[in-house]
């Protein structure tokens, strides 16, 4: 269990949160997404923050208990087993004793319960399932090594975002630089959106028009 590990600017966590999963992963070059099933248990739900990762034994959430006592306010825990497993590691006690260290919310490769109880609790968890199994603890893990969670490669301190499209992973080396471009996209997207909005058209803006007509288009 690694004790320090370096964490991004809260700044720059807090305005790349501001941006959503969709602006993000489009700003670092169409990258850093889990796999399509991580979904957040209740919505709408929002999170961002920096990664404390988890790697744990199939059916034995031993390690998420070592993982909290090392989370500071603002930190994501962020769960990868080392094989498949869709138990419910996580429910509103582990959720109580998080939120006391605060942590921000869980991303889970697997599963959690208590769903009605973390809802209440305003905690937001996106995992793999919703499962009422149970875990054991009985063999240990790793916290704060790097780990594959759902496809994605995270180190400790890389920045998560999620919301209800789903959960990004930016590198915390390149958090600054991803920052610059996603504030250039969204003030690119917004105006377009006051030109679609007053009646533009999409093949207009983005000058499709010749490429349709190149690719065979006819109007009739």
């Amino acid at each position: 269990m690694v004790r320090e590990i370096s964490r991004p600017g809260p700044g720059d966590l807090k305005l790349l949160g501001e941006y959503g999963v969709a602006t993000v992963h489009e700003a670092q070059g169409r990258t850093g997404l889990m796999a399509s099933y991580m979904r957040p248990i209740y919505r709408p739900a929002n999170l961002f923050g920096s990664a404390i990762t988890v790697l744990v034994p199939p059916g034995d959430n031993w390690m998420l208990h070592v993982a909290i006592e090392v989370c500071r306010p603002g930190d994501v825990l962020v769960v990868a087993t080392s094989s498949p497993c869709e138990d419910g590691y996580f429910g509103d006690l582990l959720a109580t004793s998080a939120m006391a260290r605060g942590c921000r919310g869980l991303v889970i490769d697997a599963g959690v319960r208590d769903v009605r109880d973390l809802t209440q609790m305003g905690f937001p968890v996106w995992s793999k399932a919703v499962f009422a199994q149970g875990t054991v603890k009985a063999t240990p893990g790793s916290v704060n090594v790097p780990i594959v969670c759902a496809g994605a490669a995270i180190l400790p301190g890389d920045v998560i975002i999620a919301d209800d499209d789903g959960v990004c992973v930016v590198p915390r080396a390149r958090a600054a630089d991803v920052l610059e471009k996603a504030r250039a996209r969204e003030a690119n997207e917004e105006s377009k959106r006051v030109r679609l909005a007053a009646g533009e058209l999409g093949l207009d803006i983005y000058d499709m028009r010749a490429k349709l007509e190149q690719m065979g288009l006819r109007y009739e």
